[in-house]
């Protein structure tokens, strides 16, 4: 016994001599160097270095004369660095430990920035996407940063473009639930192809998705035999539209989204998965 607590204690006398000398290795350099050193990878395009003066600043100097406008520059870092969840965590920390900061308008904004982003920032870059048929994520969050952006701050100078990454946020919305409704029709789930439908019209009616929207509706109706509602639509549509394609030059209402497809047995036990694609 007397064996194995000499051992622990001869273990623990080593593992602190080690940390002690380890930390005699790290060089502490002033705080206006890890500053001056960030600013100027920051400059330069030089992320990555930047992120780390940074962060040594903030864990040498948190209180010093230049923690506030570090913690800010950090955000920035990461996201210019493509560490979304990174940059949003460091939005947080900043509003969290300077409530009073004259820059929280812009930590709010770089905040639903990186959440606007963290779905389809990076692979929009590299790869040709459809954004209407990914799942929204975090959007919904970026359109919550926003409008508290705005409610806060409304004459901030990132109050327009963050007005504008509403819209866009909002006509993306709409355009899911038009992919949603199309993908009923094609598995011929026709009802739950008109409540998607009737969503857009209802909740996103300044979206350029509530044309296309309308047509499903009134084809969906029509389907279904319920011509008060298919007029009800195609009346609408006649009043916001005049022009759209579902109007022939006569300007009747023709449209053939609905048209049935020859579905194989194959197709129809795998509720459209497999055959007849």
């Amino acid at each position: 016994m007397r064996s194995v607590v000499r051992l622990l204690l001869l273990s623990t006398m080593i593992a602190l001599a080690t940390g002690c000398a380890s930390k005699k290795d790290v060089e502490v350099l002033p705080e206006k160097t890890y500053y001056d050193n960030a600013r100027k990878a920051m400059n330069s395009g030089n992320f990555n270095e930047a992120e780390q003066n940074l962060d040594a600043l903030e864990t040498y100097y948190p209180f010093g004369r230049y923690a506030e406008q570090a913690q800010l520059d950090l955000i920035y870092a990461r996201y210019q660095n493509l560490d979304l969840e990174g940059s949003r965590a460091a939005a947080d920390r900043f509003m969290r430990l300077n409530p009073q900061s004259e820059h929280l308008d812009y930590a709010l904004y770089m905040r639903g920035l990186a959440s606007y982003n963290l779905d389809i920032g990076l692979a929009a870059r590299y790869f040709a996407i459809d954004v209407a048929a990914r799942n929204p994520g975090e959007q919904l969050q970026a359109f919550r940063d926003f409008s508290q952006l705005l409610n806060r701050f409304p004459d901030s100078e990132y109050a327009p473009d963050a007005r504008q990454r509403m819209i866009a946020v909002r006509n993306r919305m709409a355009e899911l639930e038009l992919h949603a409704a199309r993908y009923y029709i094609k598995r011929e789930a026709y009802i739950a192809a008109n409540n998607r439908a009737r969503f857009v019209v209802e909740n996103y009616p300044s979206s350029p998705a509530v044309e296309e929207a309308l047509i499903l509706l009134a084809d969906t109706f029509r389907l279904m035999d319920l011509k008060k509602g298919a007029s009800d639509a195609i009346a609408t549509l006649r009043t916001n539209f005049p022009n759209s394609e579902a109007f022939d030059e006569n300007g009747e209402f023709q449209s053939d989204r609905l048209r049935r497809q020859n579905r194989s047995l194959t197709n129809v036990v795998t509720f459209g998965l497999m055959g007849d694609e």
